[in-house]
Parts: C-alpha cells; structure tokens; sequence
C-alpha cells in the first residue's frame, strides 16, 4: 500500500489522511500567491514600452514569454510532484521563484527583464503541484468543490495581481512589486514549511522514464486532449481580453494602470463561484459545466464588441468572461483528475501546458490585433478562440 507521510516522524496510509479546511485554504492561498507573479506585468505593458522605448506588442512578449516559461514548468517540475516528496519540492521552488523575481527588480535591461520573466513563469507552478494533491486526498463526491476552492485561490491571485501592480506602478514604479512578491515568497517558504504535510512520492519510476510517460498519457486519454484543448481556447479568450484591457483604458478614456488594475477586482465574482462550479461538475458532470460555461464566454465577448467602449459595458463583460474561464477551467480539472490516480500531476502537466500556451497565445494576439484593428480585433480573437472550444467540445471523449 502506498502510504503518504503527515509528519516526519509518523507514516499513515492514504485511507487514513484528513483533507481539513484549514489545509485547503493554505494551499489555495498560496496557489494563488505565487500565481499572482504571473500577471502583475499586464497592467504594466504600458510603463514598460515607455522605459525601454518599444511597441505595444513588444512589450507584450515579456508577458508572454513569463507564460512560456510556466508551460516549460509544467513539463520539467511538475512529473517530479509524482517521484519527489512534495513539501520539499514546494520550497526549492518557491526560493528559486524568488531569485526570479528580484532579478527584474534589478534588471538593466529589456533583455534580462525577459529573461527573468521567462525564469518568474518557469518558478509559477506551486498551484498545480498542490491541486492534484487536493484531489488526490479528497473524496470523489467531493472532488470538484476541493478543486474549486483551489483554483478560487489561483483565480483570485491572477485578479488581485493587477489590482496590486497597478497601484503600485502608479504611486512608485513598475519594478517595486516584483520586490514586494520576492519577500514574499520568502514568506511563503516559511508558512508552508510548517503547515503544509510532507508526504512520500505516489511512482516509483525515474524522472527520465516519468518524461517519457507524457506522450503515451496524450495518446491514451482522449478526454485529456479535449479538456485541454478547451482549457486553452478559455484561456487565450481570458488572455487576450485582460492583455489588451491596459492599451483601451489608456488610448480611449486616458486611464492608467492603476485602472486597468482596479478591473480586476469586478472579476472576484468568478473566483468567489468557483466552489459553486465544483459542486456543479459534481451532480452534473464535468462535460455538462463545460457547455455552459464556452456559452457564457462566447456571450461576454458580444457584450465586449457591443458595449466594450462604455465602462458598463466592460465591466458586465468582465464579470462574465472571469465566471465562464473559471467554470470551464474547473469542470475541466475535475474531469481530468478522474483519469489516473498515480498519474495525476503528470496529467496536471499535460492540461495546464496546454492552458498556458493558450494563455500566451491570447496575451501575443490580443495586444496584436489591438494594435493593428483596435478592440474589435481583440475580440475577433476571443470569439476565434471560443469557435475552436465549441468544436473540440462537440467530439465525443
């Protein structure tokens, strides 16, 4: 019997554990603390093109390529959550995402900025290392409202990250909340060491074979390719509309970041749905949530074409954009975390891969179409991204 380590000094079967709700806000905030580092660039794409002299969609590919490097995380760091005790893993990770971090607070140059968002990115995967746990410890009735408690904390950190980095590149500069996020990762270090449990890997295979499991994974679960083709046409929808969000409140109501920040707290309401969701996928099943939810973000981007120039508008938008990303994500995860029991964060890997790639492809093409055919081709993309999910949603698992 595999068995899962709750202190160092005592072994439990997995039968045994006590998934409590005070271990599953923890990893939900810290999901959603580190996955903050992800965007607090968007807000500031504006700034940053203004201080080292670049277009808009130049300074877009930092915050892509810090989305890029999250999909490499995926692929390198998370197979080792399935071969290496996790808390010790966690917190390698989380000092490396520090070094990141600081590094574009000292940077020079564009070029080191980049390479040190690249570096942010490839640290961000804290989330999905603990989500898989969650689900691994709870029961499978309740497996979808434990997953949506986590990514509530994930989503929270994506919205509050632009309240945080907008106001704070308004009243210092655009590089002191890179300083605040290093400390604290130091924080979090600290906090998770002792609060999170240390538990034994769930495979005993090598991480060379473990890499090498990925693509027969792909091949054998066809629900997977579909879930996460999906994930990432929600999310390059998500991406594009939030990347593009700074350049219209600064080019047609002359907002600054600080603005373009404080939009992201209209999008609590889908983080604070996102258990709601999980017990949907649970008595509805995750196929059924998914439908409604490519529904809503197709619905969100008429309103954003028809009344994306009134802040009403984008804020009606907005709310329905982040309600239908977060379902759709959720009842997706749900999905997926039903597939393999010793393979979870692999398949974890495989799905927000995918996702994140989505996510950098709206990001790039949503700050490009906005600066060769303004907000209407920024929508184009998510309505595109969005015509994509119908018909992969359409074939059967």
């Amino acid at each position: 019997m595999e068995k899962i380590f709750i202190h160092s000094k005592q072994n439990l079967p997995e039968g045994q554990i006590r998934l409590t709700k005070r271990l599953i806000w923890v990893m939900a905030a810290a999901s959603g603390i580190v996955t903050a580092n992800l965007y607090y660039m968007q807000p500031l794409l504006y700034q940053l093109a203004a201080e080292y002299h670049i277009t808009q969609s130049s300074a877009a590919l930092t915050a892509t390529l810090t989305q890029l490097g999250l999909a490499l995380g995926f692929f390198f760091i998370l197979p080792l959550a399935d071969i290496l005790e996790r808390r010790r893993l966690v917190l390698f990770v989380l000092f490396s995402s520090g070094c990141a971090l600081m590094t574009i607070y000292f940077s020079p140059d564009l070029y080191v900025t980049a390479a040190a968002s690249l570096l942010v990115g490839f640290t961000s995967v804290i989330g999905q290392i603990l989500l898989p746990f969650g689900a691994q410890l709870a029961a499978p009735k309740e497996r979808g409202r434990v997953i949506g408690s986590i990514m509530s904390g994930i989503l929270t950190g994506i919205l509050l990250s632009r309240v945080a980095s907008g106001f704070i590149a308004q009243i210092y500069n655009w590089r002191t909340i890179y300083f605040i996020a290093a400390l604290m990762m130091l924080c979090l270090m600290i906090i998770l060491h002792l609060e999170l449990p240390r538990f034994d890997a769930l495979s005993k295979i090598t991480y060379s074979e473990s890499l090498r499991s990925i693509i027969p994974i792909v091949k054998n679960f066809r629900g997977l390719r579909k879930a996460s083709l999906i994930g990432a046409m929600a999310f390059c929808a998500f991406s594009a509309f939030w990347t593009s969000l700074t350049f219209l409140l600064q080019e047609n109501y002359h907002l600054g970041s600080n603005f373009a920040g404080l939009f992201g707290l209209i999008g609590i309401a889908g983080a604070l749905l996102a258990p709601m969701a999980g017990s949907i996928s649970d008595r509805k099943g995750p196929n059924f949530s998914i439908g409604i939810s490519i529904s809503i973000i197709i619905f969100s981007y008429i309103v954003f074409i028809i009344w994306g120039y009134h802040l009403w508008g984008l804020i009606t938008g907005i709310i329905l954009l982040d309600i239908g990303v977060q379902c759709c994500n959720i009842s997706s995860q749900t999905k997926i975390q039903q597939l393999s029991e010793k393979a979870r964060s692999r398949i974890t890997a495989i799905y927000m891969i995918t996702f994140f790639i989505g996510g950098a492809l709206g990001t790039y093409t949503g700050a490009w179409a906005f600066q060769h055919f303004g907000w209407i081709g920024t929508c184009i993309v998510g309505l595109t991204s969005q015509s994509v999910a119908v018909c992969a949603h359409l074939f059967k698992d």
